[in-house]
Formats: C-alpha cells, structure tokens, sequence
C-alpha cells in the first residue's frame, strides 16, 4: 500500500511492508488440537467426585475468632446445582455473620488440564474474591485447596488461606477453613 506525504511541497511515496503469510498447521495438527480442546472441556471422573456436594443442605457453623477460644456457632442453608452442563458446581449459602444475614455463592469444578479443583467464593459482605485450587485424595472424597484471602477487619491482605472438603457420607460433608495455619471455621453439611 503507498502512501503520499506532503512536505515543502515535495512529494514522497511510502511503501509499507506486506505481512509474509505465515505457515499453517495442516489439517492433522488441527484435529490433534481439536480433539484436544474437546478431551480438556469434557468432565470426568473428577467432576463426578464433586456430586456428593450438590443438593439442598442444612449448615452448622463454628468460627473461631482466636485460636484455641471456643466458636461461634451458627446455622445456614445451602442449595448446590450444576451449571454449564456439568461442569461446575455453584452453591448459594445463606447464612449469619457477626449476627447478620449474609448470602454467599461460590462455583467448584475441575480443571482437566492444569489436573487440579478450583473454586470461587464471593458473598454480600464483601468486595474481594477468594479463588483456590488444589488436589483430591482418598478417592477424591477430600479436596484441599490453598488460596489467598484478604481480611476487612484487619486490613491484612493475600492471607494464605486452606480449604478442605471431607464427604464423610451420601447425607454429610464437612468443610473446614484454615487461614494462617490455624481452623478459623468449620461447616457441618446435613442433607435436608
């Protein structure tokens, strides 16, 4: 393409390169990324793993505010579905903090090509987003994620903060939160 530019009144022609066309991939290497992609977006035996989370729940809840002192208990629901054809698990908790209602939401799902659970957390009583990922043992009937929270209440940011799901049966999960090192709350899960 030329372009014409005027300066003084003298007249300069400008050619600008032409792109080289690059080589393709051929027609195999494009159904080997095809049938690829297809494999990683297809839930499997991991995703299964997280049924035991889906259903409407009757929640008991401890929070400890100080390690060692005795918790703060509480109750909540919980409602679990799966969303985008099986793929994730979302979950609306409705529930009580520091003595009032809160709803909360987070989505679980498997990544099939980084191999590891993830999760997102976010509620009414907050700005941030807590997102974590980790690894199913025994079965995947325990999922531990490790992630990074912020605290409002002390200003304290990019906490390391632990998720750990146990199914203890078809009717009961618990899950527990470690920030610190130290349980900062447990959820007692009781199919309805």
């Amino acid at each position: 393409m030329k372009h014409t530019t005027e300066d003084s009144g003298a007249t300069t022609m400008l050619e600008r390169p032409q792109a080289k066309a690059s080589p393709g991939k051929s027609d195999a290497e494009k159904q080997d990324m095809q049938k690829k992609m297809e494999a990683a977006g297809t839930p499997g035996p991991a995703h299964k793993a997280l049924q035991a989370f889906v259903g409407d729940w009757k929640a008991e809840v401890k929070c400890w505010c100080e390690p060692g002192g005795a918790p703060k208990v509480s109750q909540g629901t919980s409602q679990a579905k799966w969303i985008l054809n099986g793929h994730f698990v979302e979950e609306e908790f409705k529930g009580e903090m520091m003595g009032k209602p809160f709803i909360g939401r987070s989505l679980m799902g498997y990544d099939n090509t980084k191999q590891t659970f993830n999760s997102v957390w976010v509620s009414d009583t907050q700005t941030g987003m807590c997102t974590s990922e980790g690894k199913g043992e025994n079965g995947n009937k325990v999922i531990t994620l490790e992630g990074k929270s912020s605290c409002p209440a002390t200003g304290r940011k990019d906490l390391p903060v632990k998720s750990v799901f146990r199914v203890i049966s078809p009717d009961k999960y618990v899950y527990e939160m470690f920030k610190d090192g130290a349980k900062s709350m447990e959820i007692t899960y009781t199919r309805k």
